[in-house]
């Protein structure tokens, strides 16, 4: 029984290990795939992957304006769990209103970079033990660079380049604000929705999106 224990521990301190060299490996290189683009290709083989890394500066200021604005206007100022979204998603819930979730920009950066997209409690607790590893070890700039890069933007779509490009023919430099919340407004469910053209649903969302953008107003994140 003491090897049996002996060897679990250490296995755990590998894991862990391993977790903090991979999550400072990514703090400098680029992400070449998530779990999620693997399962996707073995789910279906003939459908393409489209994914190219770009740096945060070659990306529109409007795209990551978007995101925050429609998905966590509070990503600044937290340090990856926004408490208050959390306390009111408990509260709606407990009412009987819509299910509602309170993820984070960091929550979703480390549960598409590192985990599986499979909803359980032992999913929820390692993310947030990489939401604290990232919060901890990367900039706010490094994880919006990260996220932009690697979450689901339509089918077989990841990432602000190559969503860019097959939403709208450009590069991700050239995104307009109201390019950008088209793409925020089909981050929910990527695989449905369409950027453009865009649902009336779509478009709706998108004007919210754009008057969320205008009242949070110009922003800056810190390397």
């Amino acid at each position: 029984m003491k090897k049996f224990f002996r060897f679990i521990f250490k296995l755990i301190l590998g894991l862990i290990a391993f977790s903090i060299f991979i999550v400072l490996l990514y703090k400098w290189v680029p992400v070449p795939a998530t779990p999620l683009m693997v399962i996707r290709y073995f789910e279906n083989p003939e459908e393409p992957i489209k994914h190219d890394w770009v740096s945060y500066n070659e990306i529109s200021g409007y795209l990551p304006l978007a995101v925050l604005s429609s998905e966590d206007q509070n990503f600044l100022n937290h340090s990856g769990f926004d408490m208050k979204a959390i306390e009111k998603a408990i509260e709606n819930n407990n009412k009987g209103k819509r299910v509602r979730g309170a993820s984070t920009i960091s929550q979703q950066t480390a549960k598409n970079v590192f985990l599986w997209p499979q909803r359980n409690w032992f999913r929820k607790g390692m993310e947030a033990y990489f939401t604290l590893l990232i919060e901890t070890m990367w900039s706010k700039q490094r994880i919006m660079e990260v996220y932009l890069n690697s979450i689901e933007m339509g089918q077989g779509v990841y990432g602000a380049e190559a969503a860019s490009q097959h939403w709208f023919k450009k590069s991700a430099s050239k995104l307009t604000a109201y390019e950008a919340a088209a793409i925020a407004a089909i981050l929910p469910n990527p695989r449905v929705y369409r950027a453009n053209p865009a649902s009336s649903y779509i478009a709706q969302r998108k004007s919210w999106i754009v008057r969320q953008m205008q009242n949070y107003g110009p922003f800056s994140i810190k390397n």
